[in-house]
């Protein structure tokens, strides 16, 4: 592994953890050149996936939009960057193992939703807008009325 500081490749493993719910190692290390510390994360490289938008067209999966598209969502929202990325990797996991070479956009997009709607409302509505495009405040309206019925229900009809 090259030091992401010096590019030498020479380095030691500090420290070595699962992350993603046994999807991945997060490896701690130091570069002996520079004895600056970084981290790497290895992956099982998984088959290639393609994400079919509505248009047709096809985009290679990437973890990282989705990531985006969450921390967006619940940018200055009480969510820790460990919630965000449990969410990525319950999706990735359920997309994987669910598809084989093709999932529509809308998959995703509708389990990034369910995610978020068990998050943080507020988080919610922001994604839902983009997603679902909303053009004026009724829309925001209609999507709100669920969710207010639901917190508004006595605690014991839930």
């Amino acid at each position: 592994m090259r030091c992401p500081f010096c590019r030498a490749d020479n380095d030691r493993v500090i420290d070595s953890r699962a992350g993603d719910d046994g999807g991945s190692i997060r490896r701690r290390r130091e570069c002996l050149a520079c004895r600056r510390r970084f981290t790497t994360y290895e992956r099982v490289e998984r088959q290639s996936l393609a994400v079919v938008k509505k248009g047709g067209d096809r985009d290679p999966f990437d973890r990282d939009k989705i990531k985006r598209g969450l921390a967006k969502a619940c940018w200055k929202r009480p969510i820790t960057e460990d919630d965000i990325e449990n969410a990525v990797a319950a999706i990735e996991a359920e997309v994987f193992g669910t598809y084989e070479s093709e999932v529509p956009s809308g998959v995703i997009g509708e389990r990034i939703m369910e995610m978020l709607k068990q998050l943080d409302q507020v988080a919610y509505v922001r994604f839902a807008s983009v997603y679902r495009e909303f053009k004026d405040a009724r829309d925001f309206v209609e999507e709100l009325e669920p969710i207010l019925a639901q917190s508004l229900r006595p605690a014991d009809d839930r």
